[in-house]
């Protein structure tokens, strides 16, 4: 198992629930292995030889099983201290059975799964597994002469009794401390890997939540160029219109109830769209309709003309139909385009063209006047016309014509459909 890539993550501390827990197994095991002690002197098989006095017996069995109680506090100290009192209780032939064991078989698991420093803990399980089966050995070579053959009378087996037993004592040692190792370093990458699992959950988190954040300024930034494309529009139509009424209202009641009936009809229009995005404002969840499309162009173009321009409108090549999106953002486009002339450009002409090429479709908006927008483009409308055709995969052109005036020419990628019926 490699821990190369967890070196640098350590696990947090217990809690206090889980130090108590420990304080209680503690005091449990504790009781239990004197318990197994007093049975062990009522059986009387003392097999490592004569024991010591009882209180000496008492004490290694405290001093094996008590500090489990801090086991998850102190680690490292708890593995070396029951370690060293598990040698010494057998070294005095202290009849340590099954509890002792597992004392140290959870010293050693506890160092493998909470201890911070993962070299130390390594280090510090290696040396105690090395110890173990070194104290293992000498304790095998101390007691080769009370090995007798009286001990193996009943031994049937093809393997001689003697190496059948320092055998089955080596396995079982391999076993026991292999296991506490491998369970300790599990459980440490197991912890790590729950750690990896909140953190991504987490982040997860945050970026659904920057999502959706991205999203709803994205929302706004829709909602607040289709506000501009259409309040910019009519507004500035019934300005012109309102302004032509005025001069000519004295003199030419004709003229001024056209312009009025204009104005009227342009913020009615003007009302529905807001009502519109008003909607979608309200509720959310109601995905704006925008009915706009190139074949309401014409009616761009009249507007314009009602506001006392001279207005043409050209649509060369075979049109071809359209998807929604590319029909709406050329109509915008358009849209934007005729407002920039009513009200900045002081012009007298102005010459809306709409080519349908092989592949591409051309929107093509130019006038004679004087004050458009600079080709730099600061305003909102010519940020709102690059956004449409970028998101077409196209590009425009918005700037001053060599002989005067002001030029918007953007083009779009025709669908494959679309393209082969131009061409």
């Amino acid at each position: 198992m490699s821990t190369a890539p967890t070196t640098a993550w350590r696990r947090p501390a217990p809690t206090a629930a889980q130090f108590r827990a420990d304080l209680w197994i503690g005091l449990a095991v504790t009781v239990l292995a004197l318990f197994e002690l007093t049975l062990a002197h009522s059986t009387g098989a003392f097999l490592l030889g004569p024991p010591p006095s009882v209180a000496e017996q008492v004490w290694w069995t405290v001093a094996v099983t008590a500090p489990l109680a801090v086991r998850r506090r102190w680690p490292a100290t708890v593995a070396v201290l029951v370690s060293i009192a598990f040698v010494a209780g057998q070294a005095r032939a202290v009849p340590l059975a099954q509890l002792p064991s597992g004392a140290l078989f959870a010293a050693l698991f506890t160092l493998g799964a909470w201890g911070a420093d993962r070299r130390l803990a390594g280090r510090l399980r290696a040396g105690i597994i090395v110890a173990m089966f070194g104290w293992l050995a000498l304790s095998l070579a101390l007691r080769a002469d009370q090995i007798s053959a009286a001990s193996f009378a009943d031994a049937a087996g093809p393997v001689p009794p003697v190496l059948a037993a320092v055998v089955n004592g080596v396995l079982y040692n391999v076993l026991f401390f292999g296991f506490a190792y491998y369970a300790g370093q599990t459980a440490w990458v197991a912890a790590r890997r729950r750690h990896e699992l909140r953190e991504q959950a987490e982040q997860l988190r945050r970026s659904q939540v920057e999502a959706r954040e991205r999203a709803v300024m994205g929302e706004r930034v829709r909602i607040a160029r289709e506000l501009h494309d259409v309040v910019a529009h009519h507004v500035s139509v019934m300005g012109v219109q309102a302004a032509a009424c005025r001069r000519v209202f004295d003199r030419d009641r004709d003229k001024a109830r056209t312009a009025l009936a204009a104005i009227e009809e342009t913020a009615r229009t003007s009302v529905d769209e807001l009502r519109r995005m008003l909607g979608v404002l309200r509720d959310p969840a109601a995905a704006p309709e925008d009915t706009a499309g190139i074949d309401q162009v014409a009616a761009l173009v009249d507007r314009a003309r009602d506001t006392g321009l001279r207005a043409e409108l050209g649509v060369y090549g075979e049109p071809a139909p359209l998807p929604r999106s590319v029909s709406q953002a050329a109509y915008r486009i358009v849209q934007e385009a005729v407002t920039n002339v009513v009200k900045h450009a002081h012009a007298t002409t102005l010459d809306v063209r709409i080519r349908y090429l092989a592949r591409e479709l051309e929107i093509d908006v130019s006038d004679d006047g004087h004050g458009g927008v600079p080709a730099g483009g600061a305003g909102l409308g010519l940020i709102g016309m690059r956004e449409r055709v970028a998101a077409h995969g196209g590009e425009v052109e918005a700037g001053p014509r060599p002989g005067g005036g002001f030029r918007v020419r953007a083009r779009m990628p025709l669908p494959v459909e679309a393209a082969g019926r131009a061409a």
